[in-house]
């Protein structure tokens, strides 16, 4: 008998046998999980080349693997084991992790865990960022959180637009701000009305930290005519980060008409720092 009928015969036997059939289907299941286990445990290999195929290998199993790999993410002792993990989540791509990436980006001890838990949480787009604004919105995180979290929403900007723009109407300054930043790659592929408009009321926000993500931001764009004076304006701010800011922007954009106010500027300008940001962009735009 050759392998097609044995193969015709096994079926036959399963259909009129269910019985058999389920038992074969538990087997199986049982067979992934234990392929499941023995790979986790492959992740605190300390060779990166065994890490990354293992991950590969569970990357390929999928869905069925998050179990395991949350648990190992969450409540692993070997904190190479964390670290994989987080990047294997990040290779199975489902968004059923998500908040427990969260819970590792800010709980977690170990800064490239922290890192890893950001990479992954990035790639979900528009499902991630109110997840992000929770954690900007929340007290008691560190810097390095924060600017993870400010990172990925920049990560994912022109992918979640109306997400992004949301969040910049935020009260929150440390939501707003990050916002304000990741508005970049959108309205550099779409001019969006709208999110030039936040942009140009964020520079004149209450909020200092809002005030500068929103000058650094015009300094990366296209040339806005609309945004020149107001920035210009921003030379004689009290606050020497502010200043600083748009001294830089007024040089990337390379503004003639700011030559003269940074000429004025530099004669009473006491901050060391500031005075040497001015002197470079008077020497860029002048040549």
């Amino acid at each position: 008998m050759d392998s097609s009928s044995k193969n015709k015969l096994t079926t036959k036997k399963e259909i009129s046998n269910p019985r058999s059939s389920k038992k074969n289907i538990r087997s199986k299941k049982k067979s992934i999980q234990n392929d499941i286990t023995l790979l986790i445990e492959g992740l605190n290999d300390e060779n990166g080349l065994v890490r990354r195929s293992h991950a590969k290998d569970l990357a390929q199993i999928g869905p069925a693997a998050l179990p395991e790999l949350i648990n190992a993410l969450l409540n692993s002792k070997n904190v190479i084991q964390r670290r994989a993990a987080a990047k294997t989540l990040k290779l199975v791509g489902d968004p059923a992790a998500l908040p427990h990436l969260i819970k590792a980006l800010t709980n977690d001890s170990d800064s490239v865990v922290q890192c890893s838990a950001a990479g992954a949480i990035a790639i979900f787009g528009e499902a991630a960022v109110n997840h992000l604004i929770i954690v900007l919105e929340s007290q008691g995180h560190t810097e390095m959180q924060y600017g993870l979290a400010a990172w990925c929403l920049e990560f994912i900007g022109a992918k979640a637009p109306n997400a992004i723009k949301r969040a910049a109407k935020s009260k929150n300054t440390n939501v707003k701000s990050a916002a304000i930043s990741a508005l970049e790659d959108h309205i550099r592929q779409s001019q969006d009305h709208e999110a030039i408009q936040l942009v140009e009321s964020a520079i004149n926000d209450t909020a200092e930290n809002v005030q500068i993500e929103a000058i650094k931001l015009v300094g990366k764009l296209y040339r806005i005519e609309s945004f020149i004076p107001t920035l210009i304006s921003k030379l004689t701010i009290k606050n020497e980060n502010i200043r600083k800011a748009t001294v830089m922007s007024l040089m990337q954009l390379d503004i003639n008409e700011a030559i003269s106010p940074l000429k004025d500027l530099l004669k009473i300008e006491k901050d060391k720092n500031v005075r040497a940001v001015i002197k470079l962009a008077i020497k860029k735009i002048d040549n």
